[in-house]
């Protein structure tokens, strides 16, 4: 039997980097998998992909930062599957680069709403749903931005330190009714996002490896294999833990 055999999943940001490796995984792993995201043609493709190969996976557009796209999402797995046991809050995004007092309202405003809100409302109508399920594993996705200062990054580094301490709260709020919830904070990993943050500057990916003790990005396999990990009951004694995925990074 598949680890994650009957178990009914949602995974937002799910068309590349870490979201699609995950839905990758959690599918080939036995679970259900609802893929959400806001590109709809790669999102559908992926979809499209994997029933090829004999899993379930059924795509669903979602901006997170609108509550009533998250309670779309959520009912889409109550109405078509019954339950939701696994809910990978991955989606994201960077925003724009300028120090705290350059740095836009506007942008300020989008990345909370995405990195922040957006893993709130998540949290907030799948844990009402897998309280009615006897239990379920919430893993969300931060950064090492949420655990150091990253200059020029103000509301990036706000919003995934928000994430680790709503992870923290959720945790200790649940853990007697199981529902587990955990955190990820990887490091720099070889995804479009740090494609766009680079530039695709050679001096600049030069930089950022060099920072890493490894001295190489991590793959989003690396991070996905981990969430699998979360996600199953193998971890069935985690909870509230916030993990690095950052090749010593933070370790310095």
């Amino acid at each position: 039997m598949k680890e994650l055999e009957d178990k009914v999943a949602i995974v937002t940001g799910a068309s590349s980097g870490i979201g699609r490796t995950t839905v990758e995984l959690f599918a080939g792993a036995g679970a259900v998998v609802i893929a959400a995201d806001i590109h709809d043609e790669q999102g559908q493709h992926l979809a499209d992909e994997l029933a090829q190969k004999d899993c379930t996976c059924t795509f669903v557009h979602a901006d997170i930062s609108k509550e009533s796209d998250v309670e779309a999402m959520i009912h889409l797995a109550l109405s078509q599957y019954g339950r939701l046991d696994i809910l990978f809050n991955n989606a994201g995004i960077e925003g724009d680069q300028a120090p705290t007092a350059e740095a836009t309202i506007d942008n300020w405003e989008r990345v909370i709403a995405i990195n922040l809100k957006g893993v709130f409302l998540g949290m907030k109508h799948g844990i009402q749903v897998m309280l009615r399920n006897g239990g379920g594993s919430i893993i969300n996705n931060a950064s090492v931005a949420g655990l150091v200062g990253f200059p020029g990054i103000p509301a990036y580094c706000a919003s995934k330190g928000g994430v680790i301490q709503l992870t923290r709260t959720a945790a200790l709020e649940y853990a007697t009714q199981g529902i587990r919830v955990n955190c990820l904070c990887p490091g720099v990993i070889d995804t479009p996002m740090v494609e766009r943050f680079t530039h695709d500057n050679p001096d600049a990916v030069a930089q950022l490896k060099q920072m890493e003790p490894l001295g190489r990005f991590g793959r989003p396999q690396e991070v996905a294999e981990l969430a699998l990990f979360l996600a199953s009951d193998r971890s069935s004694f985690i909870t509230g833990a916030i993990i690095p995925v950052d090749g010593g990074f933070v370790a310095r």
